[in-house]
């Protein structure tokens, strides 16, 4: 049986293989897995792919549908027109008529048309949401709507969203992602088991460098504890339209900020393994892959207190922090600092990383998929 995946992610065709942005290229591994084949529909760019990208390992096995074309560089998409929406319309029609399955990966544009067109098109569907479930202030209409469509009878069929949350219909199915597959979650067990504490701890930040993911409130309170004779280092991974303004902000606080750009995930593990402390406090997230992969290597974990992060970090397993509070997330680096409270943090935090993998999440979907087609 085809599958077809209705996602935002852009594709390239580069060097005979389909490549993409690299965490859904490894979270499509697990579907591959349970699938003979996948059409996707998706954005279709010239290459060379951007940093970041990966190919998938076998790309005889994968099939692109183009909705929209040429529309951005990488993940800097144009935004959706009104004009476009036949496009997806068709491109949707055309992959769902020849496969299987549907799978609509929410939220986005083609998410929302997927979700309203799925049942019309797909006997067997599923529906993933990437975002955070639990509604936040400031969240687009389009983003609700897409939200009161999964849940709603008309889509009808199950859809995985980040955690438990009450009063939800029984087709709502709490899960996780992981893009770690055994091997490396075996190097994360290794990795964690020979931290030792640290008095100096060096911060780490994975993400996109846009304006929610808060990095610049980051750079603040290392600025605010710089003032006060305590100066941490600090990497900051990952690429966007914010670098040049993080770059100038660090430069004029005197903060130790490395930025590495955009990076393999291999190379994100490797500085999993050398840094001490993860701050990702984010205006809203849904499943944060970064601070749960970081939990695993025995990092203590900084985040905000929005959608599942509060549950992921309770318990002792990290610190939760509101965002864009400077001098709250500076106290919170101050007590990731002390030798005893990390070691606390991690001893609780590493076990509920170390839960999750590529081969948990296939099986996982399996169970989903066999309950209710």
């Amino acid at each position: 049986m085809r599958l077809a995946v209705a996602t935002i992610c852009p594709h390239v065709w580069h060097e005979g293989r389909w490549w993409s942005y690299e965490p859904f290229v490894l979270e499509m591994s697990a579907w591959v897995g349970l699938f003979p084949s996948l059409t996707l529909v998706a954005p279709l760019e010239d290459g060379p792919p951007p940093q970041m990208w990966s190919p998938y390992a076998d790309s005889s096995r994968i099939s692109v549908v183009a909705y929209r074309r040429n529309r951005g560089r990488g993940l800097e998409q144009q935004t959706t027109s009104p004009l476009e929406l036949p496009r997806m319309v068709w491109a949707l029609a055309q992959a769902a008529w020849t496969a299987g399955a549907l799978h609509v990966r929410c939220p986005g544009s083609i998410g929302l048309v997927g979700a309203l067109l799925g049942p019309l098109l797909s006997r067997r569907r599923i529906a993933k949401y990437a975002g955070q479930w639990q509604d936040f202030p400031g969240e687009a209409r389009t983003v609700r709507l897409q939200k009161a469509l999964l849940r709603s009878r008309w889509w009808g069929a199950p859809v995985t969203v980040y955690g438990a949350w009450p009063d939800q219909p029984a087709h709502v199915v709490p899960f996780f992602t992981s893009v770690l597959s055994a091997a490396q979650m075996a190097r994360a067990r290794q990795a964690a088991g020979a931290r030792a504490a640290s008095g100096r701890p060096r911060v780490l930040f994975v993400g996109r460098l846009s304006r929610a993911k808060n990095a610049h409130v980051l750079l603040g309170a290392l600025g605010r504890l710089r003032g006060e004779g305590t100066d941490l280092p600090c990497t900051l991974v990952g690429d966007g339209p914010e670098r040049a303004a993080l770059e100038a902000q660090a430069a004029e606080l005197g903060v130790a900020a490395v930025f590495a750009g955009g990076v393999s995930f291999d190379r994100v593990l490797s500085f999993y393994e050398t840094h001490d402390v993860l701050v990702l406090a984010s205006e809203s997230e849904g499943w944060p892959k970064a601070i749960v992969e970081a939990m695993a290597f025995g990092l203590v974990c900084i985040g905000s207190d929005r959608g599942l992060i509060p549950q992921i970090l309770g318990e002792g397993r990290g610190l939760v922090v509101p965002p864009r509070d400077v001098e709250a997330l500076a106290a919170a680096l101050r007590r990731a600092a002390d030798p005893g409270e990390a070691a606390a943090i991690r001893a609780k935090a590493a076990p509920f990383g170390q839960r999750y993998s590529l081969e948990d999440l296939r099986e996982a979907l399996r169970e989903v998929m066999a309950e209710w087609w």
